[in-house]
């Protein structure tokens, strides 16, 4: 395949931005064009600007943010990361990721380090200008020659003015390597029955007050765009028809790189960039596709989660990544994943039966912080265990099925987590000895384990058989470990602890032998955040078998 990246050229950005309103998928629409380029042979990486006076993702609550996604080096950030890393394959740095906190951080250790010479620090020019040494600092990190820059929120918000003002000065200065796309709602209100392009119109007309104009619009509705809504979009934006971009509801986001295609979306960008026009070729990525819709048999997954306060699709919001690694698993094994979202809290009140979790080929505890359900979350993993449901557990699913097999197996009557219950005999999972000190300091932040750790599997086990390897590295976010003083009891009641950290002091997967249970294994990392649509995660699909193979 050609690569770009040989040819000596300036690199190319895009920023991509929003109209009319929240939630139209920028982030889908900057992992798809991100996918596209790629197919065309050039390098590229994807940058998110979230405008949050948080400095990173990890202290925002998830039922209101969506999942925090880790990357490799610790970095907490927006669940869009984790859809470029998947449509592109690929890992980012926290160069990355940046918020409205981090930028002005920067800008303020940097004035208190006399950086700037003693002249005077101004909101305009210089956080704009911080903005834009960020992106080219992620640009020469990953030698890109396109670099995709998606703006959170919608265009006419105070928030994200001053990374406006960045797109506006960086295409200022290379205007010949800037694109912007911009992402707009096209509405069919109830009552009319007509797509309305005004509010599309409105958006195009406030990106050009802060001195941009859109080179390409994806118009996100419904349905299909027809001609005369192109053509109207085309005039009032001030772009050539061939640049409005239809963009309707599809059946999954894997099908957006394909469907922006039709439309020529690959052509038009290297257009806009002066780059070489190549050929796109998306067969890999077309084959997973058709996989996705071809697949018949069904495996049924119970999910068992807590976030419920908001409605059913917060769960999905704050599980995303381990739903599409469920997703793309299942896909991968011809088999069509229905998931179900189950509550935590109505098995702790009994209103939910146990025995509802009967009928699902596995079950799926996913991580998580805190008390709330956490009694209910145990009673599934009993029923699992003792009606032998295949059982996978991630980080606190993991943790939660120590406890369990301690009370009704080792003999730990008031085993729990430290995390919930202090002060009690068994505290099976609890902080190291190193790290208490710094807790009651209240430095919460020094006792996550964030990003890739190293992890040695032992022979003969079922984690070994899985990874085919004995040496793994996942990604972690969590503060608790499985506490080394109740481990040779657990060991002797039968619980086996097949993945530890090379020094062998912490304990990074757990199962149950073949012989005790058809598959039941915990890991204390987020195997999810590694799980690709064309290279599934293989705790997944091994899982995903399991499940599929439950008599």
């Amino acid at each position: 395949m050609f690569s770009f990246s040989k040819a000596k050229t300036d690199p190319k950005y895009i920023f991509v931005v929003g109209g009319v309103m929240s939630g139209v998928g920028k982030g889908v629409a900057a992992s798809s064009i991100g996918k596209i380029l790629k197919a065309k042979g050039f390098k590229v990486t994807a940058i998110k600007i979230d405008p949050y006076i948080n400095v990173d993702a990890g202290t925002m609550n998830p039922t209101e943010h969506g999942e925090v996604f880790v990357l490799d080096d610790g970095y907490e950030t927006d669940q869009d990361m984790g859809n470029y890393e998947r449509f592109l394959d690929e890992s980012f740095p926290s160069i990355n990721y940046m918020t409205t906190g981090r930028v002005y951080q920067e800008v303020i250790r940097r004035e208190r380090n006399l950086e700037y010479g003693g002249k005077n620090v101004e909101v305009v020019p210089d956080v704009p200008l911080e903005v834009i040494r960020r992106i080219k600092e992620a640009q020469a990190q990953a030698q890109a020659d396109v670099t995709i820059v998606e703006i959170g929120g919608t265009i006419g918000e105070y928030q994200n003015i001053i990374f406006l003002e960045a797109a506006r000065m960086l295409k200022q200065q290379h205007h010949k390597d800037v694109g912007v796309v911009m992402v707009s709602y096209v509405p069919i209100p109830g009552n009319i029955g007509e797509m309305k392009t005004k509010p599309t119109q409105y958006a195009a007309r406030s990106l050009n007050s802060v001195g941009l104009q859109a080179d390409v619009i994806l118009a996100r509705a419904a349905v299909p765009l027809d001609e005369k809504r192109k053509e109207k979009i085309a005039i009032f934006c001030n772009i050539p028809n061939e640049r409005v971009i239809s963009a309707p509801d599809v059946k999954s986001i894997y099908d957006v790189p394909g469907n922006y295609e039709q439309d020529g979306l690959g052509d038009i960008l290297t257009d806009v960039l002066s780059l070489p026009q190549t050929k796109t070729d998306l067969r890999e990525w077309q084959s997973f596709v058709d996989k996705s819709k071809n697949a018949t048999k069904e495996v049924e997954i119970a999910v068992v989660g807590k976030y419920f306060s908001s409605g059913e699709f917060v769960l999905s919001d704050v599980y995303i990544s381990v739903l599409e690694a469920v997703k793309t698993a299942a896909y991968h094994l011809d088999l069509k994943p229905k998931i179900t979202y189950l509550s935590s809290q109505e098995f702790e009140t009994g209103k939910t039966p146990l025995s509802e979790l009967d009928k699902f080929g596995g079950i799926l505890v996913p991580g998580g912080f805190g008390e709330t359900g956490v009694e209910g979350k145990i009673k599934v993993i009993e029923y699992a265990r003792t009606k032998k449901i295949p059982y996978f557990g991630i980080c606190y699913g993991m943790q939660l099925a120590v406890i369990e097999y301690a009370r009704n197996v080792a003999g730990m009557k008031d085993a729990h987590t430290a995390e919930v219950k202090k002060n009690i005999e068994y505290p099976v999972i609890d902080i190291m000895e190193s790290q208490k000190a710094i807790v009651q300091e209240g430095k919460f932040g020094g006792t996550m384990r964030l990003g890739a750790y190293p992890c040695v599997l032992k022979d003969g086990t079922l984690a070994r058989e899985i990874f085919g390897t004995d040496k793994i590295s996942e990604r972690h976010r969590h503060r608790y470990e499985v506490n080394p003083t109740f481990i040779p009891k657990l060991e002797e009641a039968g619980m086996v602890f097949s993945g530890t950290s090379p020094d062998g002091v912490l304990m990074e997967v757990a199962e149950l032998p073949r012989e005790v249970h058809p598959f039941f294994i915990g890991i204390q990392s987020h195997p999810e955040f590694l799980s690709r649509p064309l290279t599934p995660h293989p705790i997944f699909s091994a899982f995903i078998k399991a499940a599929s193979e439950k008599k």
